[in-house]
């Protein structure tokens, strides 16, 4: 079947500046092993893992260092093999801080014994597609991180009869996805098929903006002939087409609820470079340890996608890629408009670091926000349909249940509203204030 034309208009979007020509040509490369890794235990939505080493323990690549802390969590591997330097408490992508293993590597990188590939999954049960990929502490990498093991067992009485691959990569200045479509394409169907066996869903979708013409090439080219009902679908190019209620609909025409889980309307979608993850870790056996981000911005001396251990630090990224062209005014863990703003480079990558921008002072200007003119711009461009100047106004003076009211919690903090403020209002920070507050008044409760 061939690429997809019709699609369903969502509401609300924007249209930013893109600048993924700083690395979309560059094919991704192998960044050799850094001289310190710190691997973070808090690398998915649900429960941190929970350190199952202690400082001076001997470790193996591939070697469980955090075990899931619950059915929402999801295991973390060592990187490589080497020592254990320190388990303590480090600051995270996201503010908060959690554990951390920080591994001194040998250089020898040494696989740990048990490593059992399976190239022959198609006789696998269900069941135990779904442990591999348990085992092989898979969570999304294109978004929050949920666990994926969790998202394709869904409950046995929930049908599911599409799967939707998510390739949209509407983030400014992202590219890493691109590059995993161009250079595996046919590993991300084969991974595509394997979700589809543990789902029993019988449509593949693969969802890529329509201004990324060689993916869409590159992986039509490459539907495997017993993919059955699969096809690669264009979709106008619109920040946040990535987000998945909104692509659920563009391809589907189906709304999820508010409040609700696309399972509720038979999808699931899962990110290309989590469905390549999938394949290696039930083809291969292999759990993930490594992932590829995209490191660019006009402060990058070489803008590339690189191939790097999970716990390598932004400082060894970025020295990898040459360094910094002058001074740094901003540095934005993932994309300009999800992203987290960092005070430095000391973080280091998790499985859900898509990108680190470093923006010089030409692209970072200084706003001071103003009281709202009510002028309606982030009403018209929020995907979800709620009332950004409403809510903020709300949250300004802590009154969560008018917020709630107003489904605060259905905010997806894409910053749409943000980005279209003429008195540079902090909306996003707003919003995920008072989801917070929300979620605390409701455990209270």
């Amino acid at each position: 079947m061939g690429a997809t034309i019709a699609t369903f208009r969502s509401p609300g979007g924007i249209h930013p500046a893109y600048h993924k020509d700083l690395a979309a040509e560059q094919a991704i490369r192998e960044m050799p092993l850094p001289s310190a890794l710190i691997v973070s235990m808090s690398q998915h939505l649900g429960k941190p893992a929970i350190p199952t080493v202690k400082k001076g323990d001997s470790v193996l690549r591939g070697q469980v260092i955090g075990s899931p802390a619950g059915f929402i969590s999801a295991a973390v591997h060592a990187p490589t093999s080497g020592t254990v330097k320190l388990v303590a408490a480090t600051p995270t992508a996201s503010g908060p801080r959690a554990d951390a293993i920080t591994i001194d590597p040998d250089g020898e990188d040494t696989w740990i014994d048990g490593i059992t590939p399976c190239p022959d999954w198609r006789q696998l049960e269900k069941a135990d597609i779904v442990n591999r990929i348990a085992a092989g502490g898979i969570s999304g990498m294109g978004g929050a991180g949920f666990p994926t093991h969790v998202k394709v067992s869904p409950p046995p009485e929930t049908l599911i009869d599409t799967l939707i691959l998510n390739g949209a990569e509407c983030e400014p200045y992202l590219t890493a996805d691109y590059r995993l479509m161009l250079e595996h394409a046919a590993q991300i169907w084969e991974g595509a098929l394997i979700i589809a066996r543990a789902l029993d869903a019988h449509t593949i979708r693969v969802a890529i903006e329509d201004n990324k013409p060689a993916a869409i090439a590159a992986m039509q080219a490459a539907i495997p002939a017993e993919a059955g009902d699969a096809a690669v679908v264009a979709l106008k190019t619109e920040y946040p087409q990535g987000a998945e209620k909104q692509q659920i609909f563009a391809v589907t025409g189906r709304t999820v609820p508010a409040g609700g889980l696309p399972l509720s309307v038979g999808v699931v979608v899962e990110n290309v470079g989590t469905t390549l993850a999938v394949w290696d870790a039930v083809v291969n056996g292999r759990p993930l340890t490594e992932r590829v981000t995209t490191v660019t911005g006009g402060s990058i001396v070489q803008p590339a996608n690189v191939r790097a251990r999970l716990g390598t630090t932004y400082a060894d990224l970025v020295a990898f890629c040459g360094g910094t062209t002058g001074p740094v005014a901003k540095i934005i863990s993932g994309g300009p408009m999800m992203g987290f703003a960092q005070a430095d480079t000391s973080v280091a990558t998790t499985k859900t670091t898509s990108g680190l921008l470093l923006l010089g002072p030409d692209a970072v200007h200084a706003y001071e926000s103003q009281p709202c003119v009510s002028c309606g711009r982030c009403v018209g461009v929020c995907p979800m349909n709620l009332m950004p100047n409403e809510l903020s106004q709300f949250l300004e003076a802590e009154d969560y249940e008018a917020a709630e009211a107003y489904n605060v919690m259905d905010c997806m903090e894409c910053g749409c509203c943000a980005f279209e403020c003429p008195a540079h209002r902090p909306l996003v920070q707003h919003m995920r204030r008072g989801k917070a507050q929300v979620m605390l008044n409701r455990r209270k409760q």
